[in-house]
């Protein structure tokens, strides 16, 4: 009798175009396992953030995917073990089981993976970043980890910025953080730049940086993966800045929401040859 199929699923408000199901089910395949991975938008089913949480849990799902706008407000309704996660105050990763639903934040894990996987030990040095929302506040925290000199935070809700750049203050990175009060004073001198913003995405579009804060800086991340090539990744690209796309934080963040969720961890390449083939079966 073959074991019951392992059943997950992503809330979040733009997530049609999502690869998380493609990715899951693929790394389900590669491991052994039956996965099941659905798109749970709480408009679609009439429904509050917390009553598709709750009706998740009860309809026997294994965990979920968090993303935006929900990274954030999920958090009051788990028990989050890692103090790392705690201090980042967002989850994207919901573990169902006995008790209290359990929260990880494989954005924070992930974003490091992909930045050493792309950059290797070379520090961030002074990064300018747009957006301190749930993924912004993962990437904050991630960056102070990887040893950026310097993070000039820019939110439209000056707030956000300000009470994020207070808790990063409170670490023992080194790294000096500001809230600026424009994204030109936030770029000035940058050596990275990073789009915490969901502008770009398919249905938004757009740039979070203006040409002018593009040229003569050293890198930049989109945490926007669909699609991969955002306008703020083309402009980056054409100015010579080197690259990390948002598909590289998905990848990472998926290869450890799944290793939360099953206790298994797929191969890596051939996942990301899967992915790239868009098989719906892994061959045996």
């Amino acid at each position: 009798m073959s074991p019951s199929p392992i059943r997950l699923g992503l809330i979040g408000d733009n997530i049609a175009a999502s690869s998380s199901p493609a990715l899951h089910r693929l790394a389900g395949q590669l491991s052994g396992l039956t996965v099941t991975y659905d798109l749970l938008r709480p408009a679609d089913l009439n429904r509050s953030f917390e009553e598709v949480l709750a009706w998740a849990e009860s309809s026997g799902y294994r965990g979920l995917n968090i993303t935006y706008p929900y990274k954030e407000r999920v958090v009051a309704h788990l028990d989050v073990p890692d103090p790392a996660v705690r201090a980042v105050g967002a989850c994207n990763t919901v573990l169902f089981g006995a008790g209290r639903p359990v929260g990880w934040n494989t954005d924070y894990s992930g974003f490091m993976a992909a930045y050493r996987h792309r950059f290797g030990d070379k520090p961030p040095g002074r990064v300018a970043m747009a957006g301190t929302g749930g993924v912004g506040r993962a990437i904050a925290f991630a960056l102070c980890q990887l040893g950026a000199s310097e993070l000039r935070l820019f939110d439209i809700d000056a707030a956000k910025s300000r009470t994020l750049a207070e808790a990063l203050r409170a670490l023992p990175s080194g790294a000096a953080v500001s809230a600026a009060g424009t994204i030109e004073a936030a770029t000035r001198d940058a050596d990275g730049l990073v789009n915490s913003t969901p502008i770009g995405m398919v249905g938004i579009g757009g740039c979070a940086f203006p040409p002018a804060t593009i040229a003569g800086r050293r890198w930049a991340f989109d945490a926007v993966y669909t699609p991969v090539e955002t306008p703020f990744m083309a402009a980056a690209a054409a100015a010579g800045l080197d690259l990390l796309s948002g598909y590289e934080l998905f990848f990472y963040q998926g290869v450890d929401a799944f290793r939360h969720f099953t206790g298994t961890e797929p191969s890596e390449p051939l996942l990301r040859d899967a992915l790239k083939a868009g098989e719906t079966q892994v061959p045996a």
